[in-house]
């Protein structure tokens, strides 16, 4: 009872200061203090912030490509300790819900962190929970105690702003420092809940407003991503029953069978030591991640009594899912050469390449799962795509990044009408070197005949990729090569009109 009490009341106070506007930006004063500590250096040392792993330049996710290229996992304030996962995106967090089990769907939905971990319990907002653990996690911002963090905000430059939301000055009361604490989870969980976080200005959303077109390849991208390729299953597109625009994630949990990344730096965390004399990972190269299943086993069993479920049962169940992530920004980078990693352990380092895996993951050559137990075999795996289809499906999903200008849209379609014959390209692919898996784009400057084909340094034909007729514009297609040996390879590219062939390396 005094727990649903407290819920309600702190409902309401967040929704009232929510609407007391700060008249600096648009941002309320509860979300413009929250800005203010994502963006600070609240850690010991001082050297990370929030912002840090959840930068805006990448769709509030990983913001350092050298990482995102190799284990996807950001060091924290200590530099020698890492975490386990890739950070997930902090744009759109704010929408899961609390935490809970659906008896009808026999399903976990909710709550915030790839396991679910941050459940909203406490607070009522999965997004103020996930922002508090970071502050005391040792392999994160590593601060010593709540006082600690709530002394640095204190003696900050934007102290002013929390009187100015609560009424006083942070008080370092001990008795008092467990809701100053609290207080910090829900400024941030204001910011990340405002127009400058979840923007909704993606094309996709002009498009449902009916101020921008798709393009043929990208309204076929849409129309297999709710069909044949059945994206929509789990990141559902359609606007909700009172025009709500589209999460992109139906906020519950799966294991897709993504491979082990061999160079997340969490495997070598056996020989890296917390002030305590303890290893962050005693497990070495043998951890496996949990997921979701690792999350449940902590709980007590009044939870399990309290949804009619067993413990066991459960846990087994749910071993190896994870969140499935909003597709918003799923392609927000701050140019074309910005890498960005997909999955909850950036194994894939491209839209191309993680879409492949969803379509072929069962019927051609891939590592195995780092769980086997649990895989999604109903929707992904053997999807039937052609490569065209795939690249269409990633041009839709570009379409979700926020920021869409319908001016340089316009533009950009009245540079390539004028394109000429000789305005073809073929690309560097990437990652090169690789393994096992590499990305290799083009440019037609009109429709066109078209082959894609390996070849090894012998001039020998070792597999064709693309052999179609294309409409003009970007394409990619992925060559995964787990079934080839190491060593340089060429790709060559043919048109009527154009020919081009460049060298790459795969290295295992």
């Amino acid at each position: 009872m005094r727990l649903t009490l407290y819920l309600i009341v702190l409902f309401f106070t967040i929704l009232f200061l929510s609407n007391v506007a700060s008249g600096q930006n648009g941002l309320t004063s509860l979300e413009e203090l929250g800005k203010a500590i994502y963006f600070d250096k609240i850690a010991d040392p001082d050297r990370m912030a929030c912002a840090d792993c959840h930068h805006p330049r990448a769709g509030f996710t990983g913001p350092i490509p050298g990482v995102n290229n190799k284990g996807s996992v950001y060091r924290g304030a200590v530099p020698q300790r890492f975490g386990n996962r890739k950070p997930p995106s902090a744009a759109y967090a704010t929408d899961s819900p609390v935490f809970y089990y659906d008896t009808d769907e026999e399903l976990f939905i909710g709550g915030n962190f790839w396991d679910g971990r941050a459940t909203g319990w406490s607070l009522g907002a999965p997004a103020a929970e996930q922002a508090l653990g970071p502050f005391l996690n040792p392999v994160e911002q590593n601060n010593a105690s709540k006082l600690a963090v709530l002394e640095q905000i204190a003696s900050s430059k934007y102290a002013y702003l929390w009187e100015i939301v609560w009424g006083l000055p942070i008080s370092l009361d001990p008795a008092d420092v467990d809701t100053e604490y609290d207080r910090i989870g829900l400024a941030i969980n204001a910011f990340e809940g405002s127009s400058e976080v979840n923007q909704y200005s993606s094309k996709y959303d002009a498009y449902l407003a009916g101020q921008a077109a798709l393009t043929s390849q990208e309204a076929w991208g849409l129309e297999l991503f709710e069909g044949k390729a059945q994206c929509s299953a789990c990141h559902p597109s359609e606007a909700g029953p009172l025009g709500e625009p589209p999460l992109f994630t139906d906020f519950t949990f799966d294991n897709l069978g993504i491979p082990k990344n061999p160079l997340n730096p969490y495997y070598d965390m056996d020989e890296v030591f917390l002030d305590d004399g303890t290893p962050i990972n005693p497990l070495g190269d043998s951890w496996i991640d949990p997921g979701l299943g690792g999350f449940l086993a902590t709980l007590p069993a009044s939870n399990f009594e309290q949804w009619e479920i067993d413990k066991t049962t459960a846990v087994n169940d749910n071993y190896g899912k994870h969140k499935v992530p909003t597709l918003r920004n799923v392609d927000k980078r701050p140019d074309v050469d910005f890498i960005k990693a997909y999955g909850h352990n950036g194994f894939f380092k491209s839209l191309e390449a993680i879409v492949h895996f969803y379509n072929t993951r069962d019927v051609e050559i891939w590592p195995a799962p780092e769980v086997s137990d649990n895989v999604n075999t109903e929707e992904l795996g053997d999807l039937g795509l052609t490569a065209e289809e795939e690249t269409a499906i990633v041009a839709f999903m570009k379409t979700l990044s926020d920021g869409y200008d319908p001016t340089a849209d316009k533009q950009s379609v009245t540079m390539e009408m004028t394109l000429d014959a000789s305005d073809f390209r073929l690309a560097q692919n990437y990652p090169n070197p690789f393994n096992p898996q590499t990305t290799i784009t083009f440019d037609l400057p009109a429709p066109s005949e078209v082959t894609l084909k390996i070849y090894n340094v012998l001039g020998e034909e070792v597999a064709t990729l693309l052999s179609n007729s294309l409409p003009s514009g970007p394409h990619s297609i992925v060559w995964v090569a787990s079934n080839y040996t190491s060593g340089v390879y060429l790709y060559k590219l043919e048109t009527p009109e154009f020919v081009q062939t460049r060298k790459m390396m795969l290295m295992k």
